[in-house]
């Protein structure tokens, strides 16, 4: 299997390259930076050699886009906007280019679309989109990606969630700030953390390329979402942290000013259900929270 990953350097697609290179996949990536012998050079707005390498690739992947793990303002925001919509408007100049088209092209998008929930639990079919800045930004990227219908490439969009992996993402941050007995609820504690481990998320990836009848929108989240609060309760239980000082939203804002992030990423609600990858029969290794750090943290 031919595979290419556009923004593939990071936590993601890093991950999802060992992934399907175990499986004897031959795998390519696009990045601002190469160093290695399968990664090519792209600037993620415009044509250039890389293109070629799209024809004939049986998957493509775009995971391209400037992490929202910074503050809000309106050089970030157009740099957020601009690197998701450009990416995937340019791979459709390349897939239109394509005499064998890819079989499927999967691209990233966010379970933030869908409004600050505690109750509401948000399917495919029944999910609740709001009107802010971080759910604009995904309306934005899936209705660029979708704009588009080309005969034999099947479209998926990965609203995915907070994807839990010892090597990036989120999960080291937990781990320290539960270390050093910081690890109590933030804000509330009741806003609802939708949550994958790593290895699901891979598997749920090649379930999707594998399961023509799958296509749309689909959420990459573990069928069992958690209180900010229980998932702090379990990161100190799993690493035997006895305490952890709780966070009230004041002392957030002050902290997401010197972190040069926003507290929205802690706050927000995300209350997420992969009810389409539930239904096609896809099952998860990790369905539980204290199933997947017992494997996180013995590795």
């Amino acid at each position: 299997m031919k595979i290419i990953i556009a923004g593939g350097t990071g936590f993601l697609g890093e991950s999802l390259e060992k992934y399907f290179k175990e499986k004897g996949a031959q795998v390519s990536v696009l990045t601002r930076k190469p160093k290695r012998s399968n990664e090519m050079y792209w600037d993620a707005r415009s044509l250039g050699e890389w293109k070629n390498s799209i024809e004939g690739a049986d998957v493509l992947i775009n995971l391209t886009g400037k992490s929202v793990d910074c503050r809000y303002n309106e050089k970030n925001k157009e740099e957020i906007y601009r690197s998701r919509i450009d990416s995937t408007k340019v791979l459709q100049q390349a897939v239109d280019q394509c005499t064998i088209k890819p079989r499927i092209w999967l691209n990233a998008s966010s379970a933030t679309i869908y409004i600050h929930s505690e109750t509401q639990l948000n399917t495919e079919e029944n999910g609740i989109i709001g009107d802010d800045f971080s759910m604009n930004i995904c309306k934005s990227w899936e209705k660029e990606f979708f704009k588009m219908n080309d005969e034999g490439t099947r479209r998926v969009a990965l609203r995915t969630s907070i994807v839990l992996g010892n090597n990036g993402g989120a999960f080291p941050k937990l781990r320290t700030i539960t270390k050093f007995g910081l690890g109590g609820k933030q804000g509330r504690g009741q806003q609802k953390v939708s949550w994958i481990h790593i290895d699901d998320f891979c598997e749920a990836v090649e379930w999707i390329i594998n399961h023509e009848n799958i296509s749309g929108l689909v959420n990459v989240t573990a069928p069992n979402p958690v209180s900010n609060e229980d998932l702090m309760t379990k990161m100190r239980k799993h690493l035997k942290i006895p305490f952890g000082l709780n966070a009230p939203v004041w002392q957030l804002e002050i902290a997401s000013l010197f972190l040069n992030t926003e507290t929205e990423l802690l706050l927000k609600s995300r209350n997420v259900y992969p009810e389409k990858l539930i239904k096609a029969g896809f099952q998860f290794s990790y369905p539980e929270l204290d199933k997947a750090l017992q494997h996180l943290l013995k590795n």
